[in-house]
């Protein structure tokens, strides 16, 4: 099993992802971590963010001496990843991405707020706009992205629909459900205990 590194959303912290993380340890993931980004209010851009990941990125790597890691990231820290991924060379470390009711394509809760990562998570933000343009940027990292259509986060939901990903729908009632749904959690099992 490769190594797994849990990313959350705003405000908010890994332990989000603690029934989560105690799953994959069930299920043989021995070596699951979890970051926490600081602040974790959005009041730094999502490039900041990114930064932070891949911090997290190469530390999981040292420590378990991995070739290529696997990461499940939540909501807004999906779109950190993504800049991690894209911008700052994170491809090659990462074998799978497991996106969960991420807004992909913005929200109109991000209109809520003026804090730095919230607008960059409004639709057609220059952010968003950069980080969606041009055709399949996945090289060979398979992605994922499951989501609820019930969202009251991400709005509107299909907004967590990614191109070039397996994307999935969960009828899950509440956002942060996602991360504790049995049915969420299986998926996220089986797309990382799969083999390359």
């Amino acid at each position: 099993m490769h190594p797994v590194l849990l990313v959350h959303g705003i405000n908010d912290t890994g332990a989000r992802f603690d029934k989560m993380r105690s799953a994959l340890r069930a299920h043989g993931f021995d070596s699951v971590y979890a970051i926490s980004i600081t602040p974790p209010d959005a009041s730094i851009s999502l490039e900041a963010m990114g930064e932070q990941v891949m911090d997290g990125v190469r530390t999981c790597m040292q420590t378990t001496e991995a070739q290529k890691i696997d990461i499940v990231a939540f909501s807004m820290g999906a779109l950190a990843v993504r800049h991690a991924l894209h911008n700052l060379d994170g491809l090659s470390s990462v074998r799978r991405l497991v996106s969960v009711s991420a807004p992909h394509h913005g929200t109109l809760n991000a209109y809520l707020s003026r804090k730095s990562g919230v607008t960059q998570m409004r639709p057609g933000s220059r952010f968003l706009s950069d980080l969606n343009a041009g055709g399949d940027r996945w090289g060979d990292l398979e992605v994922f992205s499951f989501w609820s259509p019930l969202d009251l986060v991400v709005i509107p939901a299909t907004s967590s629909v990614l191109a070039g990903a397996h994307n999935r729908a969960f009828p899950v009632a509440l956002h942060h459900q996602m991360l504790s749904d049995n049915r969420v959690i299986g998926a996220v099992i089986q797309a990382l205990a799969s083999s390359d």
